[in-house]
């Protein structure tokens, strides 16, 4: 064991208690929500076999993952703003580095593959179902998972590696990569550059598929010669149009930079949104606009 800090203090949002208590119970509210809305797509999709596509096995896929991104953050936040659960001892945190990380890394994946997805539904809509059939959808499902929690190993395992002398006061809710770098006493350049390197890998490449899918979506929609086509073909990719630009917009603040240079109270607040937000609003934004499962449901 090379570190001489063994737990840290999560500082969570400072303020009276009022103001934290608030915090908690929108906290509580949310997690909530997120966990009845995904749990519900699941059970939607698994109980409706005219939802048994490949889209919504995918978004199955998305809604299980967001279950756990949030619930690896949001109970342990809470206790840190009630001031019952401040501490994390370094193993945990390095766990909640890896888990969160990782995660966030598969939901990149899965949205990459979801354009894909729809890409071809849209481009060849009489050879969809041959081209996206069940054993490629789980193969690419399965990649997306693998992908994911193999592209941080490396990176929790160099930050595990890093040495804490003090301060052990990390100013956020939960653990993550820039936070650590903050207070490690040792040569944080290594990490950094991984870090870099694997969001560049992870983050810029998922993100460049997306583009490129929806690219080719866009002109073959502009191809179609009726209004009510054109509204029609949209329709079914808006929904994860939207997902993607607020997860990658948030995602790339945070992780797609040369060292730790953000304000860590920004990354705090992006964070929020990040892990706290855009989950509960990912069911919301799939099923609203949704006639098939609006009819299922």
């Amino acid at each position: 064991n090379r570190t001489s800090v063994e737990e840290f203090i999560l500082l969570g949002f400072p303020g009276t208690w009022q103001f934290r208590v608030s915090f908690v119970v929108i906290f509580a509210l949310i997690y909530t929500l997120t966990v009845i809305g995904n749990a519900s797509i699941i059970a939607l999709v698994w109980r409706s076999s005219n939802l048994h596509t490949p889209m919504y096995f995918f978004l199955c896929n998305l809604s299980f993952l967001e279950i756990w991104y949030t619930t690896g953050v949001v109970p342990k936040a809470i206790g840190v703003m009630l001031g019952t659960s401040q501490t994390i001892s370094f193993s945990v945190c390095i766990l909640q580095l890896f888990f969160l990380l990782s995660l966030g890394s598969t939901e990149c994946f899965l949205l990459s593959v979801m354009a894909y997805d729809r890409y071809l539904a849209i481009c060849y809509p009489l050879r969809y179902f041959s081209l996206m059939n069940s054993v490629l959808s789980v193969r690419l499902a399965l990649s997306s998972w693998l992908g994911g929690f193999l592209a941080i190993s490396l990176l929790a395992f160099l930050t595990s590696r890093l040495t804490f002398c003090g301060p052990d006061v990390i100013n956020h809710f939960l653990c993550d990569i820039d936070s650590c770098l903050a207070l490690s006493c040792s040569d944080t350049r290594p990490v950094e550059l991984a870090t870099f390197l694997v969001s560049i890998i992870v983050v810029v490449s998922s993100c460049v598929v997306t583009l490129v899918s929806y690219m080719y979506i866009i002109s073959s929609i502009l191809r179609i010669q009726s209004a009510h086509g054109r509204k029609k073909a949209f329709s079914t990719c808006s929904a994860h149009l939207s997902v993607v630009t607020i997860w990658y917009g948030s995602t790339m603040f945070l992780y797609v930079k040369p060292s730790a240079q953000n304000s860590l109270d920004l990354n705090k607040i992006v964070n929020t949104f990040n892990t706290v937000v855009t989950p509960l609003l990912n069911p919301f934004i799939y099923t609203l606009r949704n006639k098939e499962v609006k009819l299922a449901l």
